[in-house]
């Protein structure tokens, strides 16, 4: 791992304030652009949320570097929605940040700051004022609750409901204009658009309102979000809240149990090889898996695949390529210490709480809470 900033030699070319007992410094003026995403941390994330989160968020932090500021988070509070092993939760916060790094994030990089949710009060406190502004409604026709309640029928809270309202304080403390998420959040991104706007309309200009989901695919150069099928119901995502396990290939599976979810890996009985979402979605999903793994367009994959009758050799192919990610990925992975990223962290919420703050205050200043 790559050491994080340790030195005013290279503070922001921005103002900066200086913690009198360190040497890290840290910018609490956004002069740039903000790129934000997040990964929950309760559950081990997979190979869906590295591909369709950790690895656009590392090109796009090298494409744009110096020009954008990238936001990388763990919504630790959002842990909560679900059922969860709450003695872990602190242990896997910090290994999912890890994934960033292993993933190819320098974290040293000035424009970049890698936070949790929960060390930043700001989230919470937003939260509530917006909950006071969006209506029961909006909430009601999120498809995401549908979803998640019926798969956690026995356990559904007031936070599953509400936590886009989170999601959108989560955006909107940092002004963050472009929020690279998978299609099934596309919902939750335009709530947070119009909870912005409504804001805007009712108190003056408050929030940076996010691009709209087509802006967001074009700014990313993805035609719609990316969306990994699960393994064994290839019409629905890969989700790691899941309890399915052969469902998805999780992170920490050893390449050998990885394979065996491959080989299992549900299709269909067609008996031919086609790139078709529509009628043969596990199929389609095996082929986009082995043309990213293997860093190939998909056009070159589907002509050397499509039209061949036998599933087998397309699955030990995808088999293989998922086995050598994870080798080399789990590598990465260990050589990061927690004494690294506790540094990391450290300048980056101090940073994050100040701007987090500022917003916060011109919200409670708006709506008569300060003056």
């Amino acid at each position: 791992m790559q050491p994080p900033l340790a030195s005013n030699s290279n503070c922001f070319n921005r103002r900066a304030q200086y913690d009198s007992t360190s040497v890290l410094c840290y910018n609490y003026t956004m002069s740039k652009e903000t790129i934000l995403t997040g990964v929950r941390a309760n559950e081990e994330p997979t190979l869906g949320n590295y591909l369709g989160a950790f690895v656009p968020m590392v090109q796009m932090q090298k494409k744009y570097a110096g020009e954008y500021q990238i936001n990388m988070f763990v919504p630790d509070l959002h842990s909560f929605t679900t059922p969860i092993d709450h003695s872990a939760l602190y242990a896997n916060t910090l290994k999912n940040l890890k994934y960033f790094i292993a993933a190819g994030l320098d974290a040293r990089d000035e424009n970049t700051f890698i936070y949790r949710q929960s060390f930043i009060p700001a989230h919470s406190e937003l939260t509530w004022i917006l909950d006071c502004f969006t209506s029961f409604g909006e909430m009601s026709r999120m498809t995401q609750f549908k979803e998640k309640s019926a798969e956690h029928s026995g356990n559904v809270s007031v936070g599953l409901f509400n936590y886009p309202v989170l999601m959108a304080a989560d955006i909107l403390l940092y002004n963050a204009r472009y929020v690279p998420v998978g299609e099934d959040q596309f919902q939750h991104l335009e709530i947070t658009r119009d909870i912005a706007i409504r804001m805007n309309n009712k108190f003056g200009e408050l929030f940076t309102v996010p691009d709209s989901t087509a802006k967001q695919t074009e700014f990313i150069k993805r035609d719609k979000g990316l969306r990994i099928r699960s393994l064994t119901n290839p019409h629905k995502k890969m989700s790691k809240s899941s309890d399915d396990q052969k469902s998805k290939i999780n992170l920490n599976d050893t390449p050998e149990q990885a394979r065996k979810k491959i080989m299992s890996a549900t299709t269909d009985s067609l008996g031919v090889i086609n790139f078709d979402w529509e009628n043969q979605p596990g199929i389609t999903n095996l082929l986009q898996l082995l043309a990213i793994l293997t860093d190939r367009p998909q056009e070159e994959v589907n002509f050397e695949w499509v039209g061949q009758t036998q599933y087998g050799p397309l699955k030990k192919a995808v088999a293989e390529a998922v086995a050598s990610f994870l080798n080399n990925f789990q590598a990465r992975l260990d050589a990061i210490t927690d004494d690294d990223l506790l540094k990391v962290l450290e300048r980056s919420e101090r940073a994050m709480t100040i701007v987090a703050n500022e917003t916060l205050l011109r919200v409670q200043k708006a709506v008569g809470l300060r003056r």
